[in-house]
């Protein structure tokens, strides 16, 4: 299958180079877009290395193509991890500034689409934030997490981005191939 990963800037980032190896692990074809915020936390050599192709950053390409919508038609599935308050809201909302928040509106009806939001426990339990989630649950957006843990800023509470094993189980299923490896 292939898989969109896109990834915002929540510090939960820095898992998402695992996230890609355990998705190719199930045989599944990752490409990651990155948001701005996101490029602060993760490396995008990174990203291209484990995945094996370029990581898009911008919605302006010189080569004449149309990032969003490429993307948006080539995902089987679109994955938003982390997925912070903000990228949330914006897909709740509609709203469409960026490549990633644009990707999403460009994605075709059918395609599934998941989001593993993680932030401060305080920020997952306003009530805004909980009626975005509330809105893409209605939407047909799956939820994955997040979960209790320790949190970025040293409180222990709901707001850790799942695990990436779990999360690329609930996406992309069981390993295809246990003998396969990814990079």
């Amino acid at each position: 299958m292939n898989i969109l990963l896109g990834i915002s800037g929540g510090i939960a980032a820095y898992k998402t180079p695992e996230l890609v190896r355990q998705l190719r692990r199930r045989g599944h074809d990752v490409r990651c877009l990155l948001t701005a915020n996101g490029a602060r936390l993760v490396a995008i050599d990174a990203l291209a290395t484990v995945s094996g192709h370029p990581v898009t950053t911008s919605m302006w390409q010189e080569d004449g193509t149309i990032p969003h919508i490429d993307r948006g038609r080539w995902a089987e599935a679109l994955l938003i991890a982390p997925a912070t308050a903000d990228i949330i809201a914006k897909c709740a909302l509609g709203l469409a500034d960026d490549l990633l928040s644009t990707t999403v509106l460009a994605l075709p009806p059918q395609t599934p689409w998941f989001i593993a939001p993680a932030m401060n426990s305080h920020m997952w339990h306003k009530p805004v934030v909980q009626a975005h989630i509330a809105s893409l649950r209605a939407a047909g957006c799956q939820i994955l997490g997040p979960v209790d843990g320790s949190l970025a800023c040293g409180d222990d509470g709901i707001g850790a981005m799942l695990d990436p094993i779990a999360i690329a189980e609930a996406v992309g299923g069981q390993q295809a191939d246990a003998t396969r490896s990814a990079p």
